[in-house]
């Protein structure tokens, strides 16, 4: 259990560093994430900056993720329970390009004028305050890949085993404080788990502060 996510941040920065893991940038998956982003970019001394992706739900049952697109179009798809729903080709290329253009907004929204980090030939950790299924997650990993991170870390405070078996054939490393079998939602694990605002999200991208109030 963890106290907030500052506390959160708090424990897998000490993992990463029992680890000795090296990186040069560290993107946070908004908005939950830059709480946790900014304990480990202050860490270890390196840029925070973003990265956004959207769920792709499933008609009548949005909740039901049939697949995740990140803001420059990267998409993942989960095949197996599209072919079960029998979803149309015309429905899903709908809702990729309306999620792909909200994970968008979100980042110009949070980054304002300031230019995207250089990610070719870096190392890139991502970080959240956790994961479930881990499909916005896996976009995200995969947008980072494609603009030619050498190597991508995910590091996270709790997911459960089967969804971190899943993200280890996406990124290069999974790092993760804790990985109960008994898994229901991420807010479970926090003491204190409030909605992160935007203005407050986009605080931790403007400033080194990593205290929650």
């Amino acid at each position: 259990m963890f106290k907030n996510r500052t506390d959160a941040g708090q424990k897998l920065a000490h993992i990463l560093d029992d680890h000795d893991t090296e990186a040069d940038i560290v993107l946070a998956i908004p908005r939950g994430g830059l709480p946790i982003g900014r304990v480990v970019a202050n860490s270890l001394q390196i840029p925070l900056d973003i990265v956004s992706a959207r769920k792709i739900g499933a008609p009548r049952n949005p909740e039901l993720a049939v697949g995740a697109v990140a803001s420059d179009g990267t998409v993942w798809l989960n095949e197996s329970l599209i072919d079960n729903l029998e979803l149309e080709d015309t429905y899903l290329e709908d809702q990729i390009e309306h999620q792909r253009q909200a994970a968008l907004d979100k980042v110009k929204r949070y980054r304002g004028d300031r230019p995207p980090l250089e990610y070719s030939g870096k190392t890139v950790l991502i970080v959240d305050d956790g994961v479930a299924t881990g499909a916005t997650t896996i976009a995200c990993i995969r947008q980072i890949k494609n603009a030619g991170a050498e190597r991508v870390i995910l590091a996270i405070p709790v997911a459960p085993p089967d969804t971190i078996e899943r993200l280890q054939s996406e990124a290069d490393e999974v790092i993760c404080v804790e990985s109960p079998p008994h898994f229901g939602a991420v807010g479970q694990f926090y003491e204190s788990f409030e909605q992160v605002s935007d203005e407050r999200a986009k605080a931790y991208l403007d400033r080194t502060e990593d205290q929650e109030r």
